[in-house]
């Protein structure tokens, strides 16, 4: 994913991230943040369920 996409796809999930915050990070530490975010996603989708 380019730094744009990850910039993007942070902001879809975290609503409280602001691009401009985010665009200070290298494409690295985006990447992680942006897993770290899914497996958050993905533990609620299973304590919901």
């Amino acid at each position: 994913m380019s730094k744009r996409e990850l910039i993007d796809r942070i902001c879809e999930i975290n609503r409280s991230a602001r691009p401009e915050f985010l665009a200070t990070f290298s494409e690295a530490d985006l990447s992680t943040y942006l897993e770290h975010l899914m497996e958050i996603e993905l533990e609620e989708l299973v304590v919901c369920a």
